[in-house]
């Protein structure tokens, strides 16, 4: 009979109600028993639309609480440090939403933390970018090399996200509440490190166009740091050249693209609609690859078999996988502040 997992909820925003909770609802002997949320108000309508017996005023009654087996965290990157080593320290395993933390430093002591206690589960929300194709990706890329060595990787993600000047600081531009994240950039990076290992170096360039914004809680203008738009060219570790562009600053954007090419052939990844091209020497043209088998959201049932039976093979990406993407975001960072190529990895502090 497999275990019964008792799970605490802090913040529950967008993607714990529509993937995490009803998911978790359909795995046998798991029950959420206790939510804690930004205001007392949004933890009763949650409690109350998901049947959750119990609301917490603090956060850290949940990490207390003796009969909580599994802490799963689903506020912003500003409290997932210190929420999840709470966490641990208190024996519980912890779901971590992503992305992993405000910077570097505090990605390396969650790592830290769960190093410190090997019989907790740790593991990060993935992205669902790419997930559909994930297995057929690595297949082409590693078990076939459709493309030979890889030469060159360019990745395009274009959107109109921050183009009206007049919309307030969301947390994802309050660098207070969201850290060195940008955009979409650490979703990403988090994709090609699965399927194309890590970078060697990196040199990177912002774009802020709105500078100021009102600040939705003091209505009042507040200065903007993280970017509008963000262009990188960097090398990867198996020495292909790589050019990335992220944007918000582009009405009707194209579709989101990864593009793989080498002396063998050329892969085209479509984000937008999981979608896979590739072709040869010798085609006419890409031709559509299937998407079979194609990889599905098994997010809440891998990390509730991993707690419950110890394998953690199905769990990505791990503290060790969030650690390498976040030190990425980090050299974007200091190589924009210092005009300068940034090597790869990073010293440690």
């Amino acid at each position: 009979m497999a275990k019964d997992i008792r799970i605490g909820i802090i913040g529950a925003g967008g993607i714990v109600r529509t993937r995490h909770m009803p998911n978790l609802q359909q795995i046998d002997g798991v029950t959420v028993e206790a939510i804690a949320n930004r205001s007392r108000r949004s933890a009763e309508s949650f409690a109350h639309e998901f049947a959750v017996p119990r609301i917490c005023n603090d956060w850290r009654q949940i990490i207390t609480d003796p009969d909580i087996d599994v802490v799963w965290i689903g506020t912003w990157p500003y409290m997932h440090a210190e929420m999840t080593v709470a966490a641990l320290q208190a024996g519980k395993h912890v779901f971590c939403q992503a992305r992993m933390a405000s910077d570097l430093t505090e990605a390396r002591c969650m790592l830290a933390a769960a190093k410190h206690h090997p019989d907790l589960v740790t593991m990060i929300c993935p992205p669902p970018h790419g997930l559909a194709g994930d297995i057929v990706m690595r297949r082409l890329l590693h078990q076939d090399r459709f493309c030979g060595d890889v030469l060159q990787v360019r990745l395009t993600a274009l959107s109109s996200a921050w183009l009206d000047p007049d919309a307030p600081l969301s947390w994802r531009k309050d660098e207070h509440l969201s850290g060195r994240n940008i955009l979409t950039l650490g979703i990403y990076i988090e994709v090609l490190h699965r399927w194309l290992g890590l970078h060697s170096h990196l040199a990177a360039d912002f774009d802020i166009w709105t500078r100021q914004r009102l600040d939705p809680q003091t209505h009042q203008p507040r200065n903007v740091v993280i970017p509008d738009a963000v262009r990188i060219l960097a090398r990867l570790a198996s020495g292909a050249g790589a050019a990335y562009h992220v944007s918000g600053l582009c009405e009707n954007p194209p579709d989101e693209m990864l593009e793989i090419g080498g002396p063998a052939g050329t892969i085209v990844y479509n984000f937008t609609k999981d979608q896979i091209l590739a072709g040869t020497r010798g085609d006419k043209a890409l031709s559509d690859v299937p998407l079979q088998p194609r990889r599905q959201w098994t997010v809440e049932r891998d990390f509730i078999d991993a707690v419950r039976t110890g394998d953690r093979r199905p769990i990505e990406p791990t503290f060790e996988q969030g650690v390498q993407y976040m030190e990425f975001l980090e050299a974007v960072w200091r190589s924009h502040q210092r005009r300068q190529t940034v090597d790869l990895p990073l010293e440690p502090a």
